[in-house]
């Protein structure tokens, strides 16, 4: 019984951690690299991007996470007028302040007239205006006292460099919760 039991474990662990290493071809919005500084900071354009997203009224990763994400995600899985799936996309995008919107971009191949109306009124179609980040790269788990560290190195960096920015604060992730292995996370701030 005891060997069993250690076979069914040392499966399942194995199990996951081959997910976890599994790379599955999930589209990501384009973008250029202006600048780098030092390693993983980056000055990035990204074009006008079409969003599906939820607002939500606290500033926390950790409170937000399920309930927007279980929003949107029930938009792409058929939760709309024409009961659609939509492919998902990388990264969830998090707008973090008092009131934080939470975003999937929706893929390349929509335009706002294709999309089916959500039938959530939780959750809006929206399109973003081309834009400037500046953007740190990290990896593991996210949690707010992470983000908060990683976004106050990049303030002092963008500070540093007399790079004037907007104070709210984009954290983007790109990884499902299995996914153990090679995680990213970013960090970003708009630039003025």
């Amino acid at each position: 019984m005891k060997k069993l039991l250690l076979l069914l474990v040392a499966t399942g662990l194995l199990s996951v951690i081959l997910l976890s290493m599994r790379r599955p071809s999930i589209e990501s919005p384009d973008y250029e690299v202006l600048r780098k500084i030092e390693d993983k900071i980056e000055i990035r354009s990204y074009p006008s991007l079409i969003l599906a997203q939820t607002i939500l009224d606290t500033a926390s990763y950790n409170e937000i996470g399920n309930t927007g994400f279980r929003r949107v995600a029930g938009y792409i899985f058929g939760g709309n007028e024409k009961e659609q799936q939509i492919s998902m996309t990388a990264p969830v995008i998090m707008e973090l302040g008092e009131r934080t919107e939470m975003a999937f971009v929706m893929p390349k191949q929509y335009s706002m007239e294709a999309l089916p109306k959500p039938k959530s009124a939780a959750v809006q179609l929206t399109k973003s205006e081309a834009r400037k980040l500046a953007v740190l790269r990290f990896g593991g788990y996210a949690n707010d006292a992470k983000i908060q560290e990683k976004a106050a190195y990049l303030k002092q960096v963008l500070k540093n460099e007399g790079i004037a920015h907007e104070a709210k604060l984009i954290y983007m992730g790109y990884n499902a919760p299995w996914d153990f292995f090679g995680r990213r996370n970013e960090v970003a701030f708009e630039l003025k």
